[in-house]
């Protein structure tokens, strides 16, 4: 017999999500308080941490009010039964076989219990009709108490009440696994939403506050609470609430909650901290204390304590409160609520490594202006003197070979600067700040111009397919002149002499399109799904042996990108390459 010595029943609201489930139980035990004739009824589930629930009460108000949403562990009663008399689906306990203690486990009517009949109703007799799944578990129970007659049933009416049982039981059966549905698709509706919510949110800050409030009603819980870990894996942080605020725990918890958030992610285990309910991780009788202690202080009664990762890594924990009365927490909520945690976690790891590549993202690009803007002026001073240099008519032919030397390196390290700045000032993340009317025709046929005595020493047909409209794009007239600019010198770089390469603007519905088309060496299906990125260089024998800095396209994506345009890139290595650039029109 398990010892109840110290068991006193506690009372907890009902985590049935469904009040039609209840309400067909309540039907049924009316049911059977009319048709069997006892005038007090009850029925019992088995909930996840073994106790026993009581959730409908047919019979007298005091019975009522002290039996209802009430809890019992459930082995003293199935020991109880082991010694009960078998009545087919009915199990009938004996006032003289009784062990339980029915002040402390149930409902004593105020009937006389002394000197009475042996087929006279005692006030201590038990009868219920037990319940069992599929697989033969017991899963609650059917109760009947108070016979309207007085009587302990005959053999005749046990006959018709155990018929009346299995029936009973049956319906009862049935409405059990129909609320365990409903529960597991409420919590996955609510898991659902709240994924959907975290992968909208801009921050790892912005997921709390967004999901908040919707995991807490998800869950039918109080409130919220997210404790982060830091690099040390220790919670040295504030506690964040949902709603967006937040508050200091005392030192014991916040050092319990370290000792203990990494071993729960590594375990995969989620723990219910309250009265009555083993405490996680075997904490000694004063730590329990410090927990109990608090919770009390903050009005909680029990708190679902999940761990918050990512991979290997525990990142926080989560928490789940509910106060006095309030439903105890399922096995199907606590494997939500972990399934939760995992997104969230993953979630704000996520939010957390953009956050990181962004930073390193804007001081590359800090470093490449600063960079940048510090060899423009050297620059400009050797090809200065270099330029001087070369005027001087008594310089000696092997000095003038070398000052050419220095004029062409100067030269390239002047298009590689203006490059980086061009690549810079390009930022995606920065506003347009001259932007205005810009006709693309015009602008591409001065860049053919510009770009024909280059092609002609190449022997290369630069050709511009001018419009007979202006084509008008809404842009930056300088950065859009970088786009053209390194299109178009590009594609002459690119093509062999006897080569051609043609260049058209249109107009095609809201859009101004720009056309650069060669039929040079080509790109491979490789090369092109990186030769927009910055410092790409191919390994293409025929492009490395053109000099360049592999700045050209990247600049020419970002230009696209801050004018709200896109770019579109067709070529077959030997045949040639087409760049169509759009842009929206003015």
């Amino acid at each position: 017999m398990s010892d109840d010595a110290d068991f006193e029943r506690p009372v907890r609201g009902s985590r049935w999500s469904d009040s039609q489930s209840r309400a067909a139980l309540q039907a049924i035990a009316e049911g059977v308080s009319e048709i069997a004739g006892f005038d007090l009824v009850g029925i019992a589930a088995v909930r996840d941490d073994g106790y026993l629930h009581q959730l409908v009460v047919v019979g007298p108000e005091e019975a009522r009010a002290a039996l209802l949403d009430s809890l019992a562990p459930t082995q003293p009663l199935l020991d109880q039964l082991e010694v009960a008399e078998d009545w087919g689906a009915l199990k009938f306990v004996p006032h003289d076989r009784m062990v339980l203690d029915i002040d402390r486990w149930g409902w004593r009517s105020d009937a006389p219990s002394e000197g009475l009949e042996s087929d006279v109703w005692h006030p201590d007799n038990l009868l219920v009709a037990p319940l069992e799944d599929d697989d033969g578990s017991f899963i609650g129970f059917l109760g009947m108490e108070l016979p309207r007659d007085g009587k302990v049933p005959s053999a005749e009416k046990r006959t018709l009440l155990a018929a009346y049982a299995r029936q009973a039981t049956q319906a009862i059966r049935v409405t059990l696994e129909r609320e365990r549905l409903v529960e597991q698709v409420r919590l996955a509706n609510a898991a659902a939403e709240i994924v959907r919510m975290a992968a909208g949110s801009d921050s790892a800050d912005e997921v709390l506050v967004t999901c908040g409030n919707e995991v807490v009603k998800g869950f039918r819980a109080d409130s919220l609470w997210v404790q982060f870990l830091g690099p040390d894996k220790r919670c040295d942080g504030p506690l964040y609430v949902d709603g967006g605020a937040t508050v200091r725990l005392p030192f014991g918890i916040r050092a319990l909650v370290t000792a203990h958030a990494q071993r729960a992610w590594e375990r995969q285990c989620v723990a219910v901290l309250a009265p009555e309910r083993p405490m996680p991780g075997a904490l000694a009788a004063d730590q329990v204390e410090t927990v109990l202690e608090f919770l009390a202080s903050v009005e909680v009664e029990s708190l679902l304590f999940v761990p918050i990762g990512s991979g290997a890594d525990c990142i926080g924990v989560m928490g789940l409160t509910r106060g006095r009365l309030g439903a105890e927490w399922s096995e199907y909520e606590a494997a939500a609520a972990l399934d939760i945690a995992r997104d969230l976690g993953r979630s704000m790891r996520e939010h957390q490594l953009v956050r990181e590549l962004r930073e390193v993202a804007e001081y590359r690009e800090r470093m490449v202006a600063t960079v940048a803007h510090d060899l423009k002026n050297p620059v400009s001073a050797v090809l200065g003197y270099a330029e001087i240099l070369a005027g001087d008519p008594d310089l000696s032919e092997k000095s003038r070979t070398a000052v050419a030397a220095i004029e062409r390196g100067g030269e390239r390290l002047a298009r590689v600067v203006d490059d980086l700045l061009a690549l810079h000032s390009a930022t995606d993340s920065d506003p347009l700040v001259d932007a205005g009317p810009v006709d693309l025709g015009v602008l591409a046929g001065e860049i053919v111009e510009l770009n024909e005595p280059a092609a002609a020493a190449r022997g290369v047909t630069l050709r511009m397919d001018r419009p007979a409209q202006p084509v008008v794009a809404h842009g930056d007239a300088g950065e859009l002149d970088h786009l053209v600019t390194n299109l178009v010198s590009n594609a002459v770089k690119y093509t062999e002499a006897g080569g051609t390469v043609s260049v058209s603007v249109t107009a095609v519905g809201d859009e101004a399109v720009l056309t650069v088309t060669d039929d040079g060496i080509g790109i491979s299906a490789e090369d092109q799904a990186k030769v927009f990125e910055e410092f790409f260089r191919s390994a293409d024998p025929l492009a490395t042996a053109q000099p360049g800095t592999g700045l050209g396209l990247a600049i020419v994506l970002r230009v696209v990108h801050r004018h709200d345009g896109r770019v579109e890139l067709e070529s077959e290595p030997g045949e040639g390459s087409t760049f169509r650039v759009y842009l929206p029109l003015a």
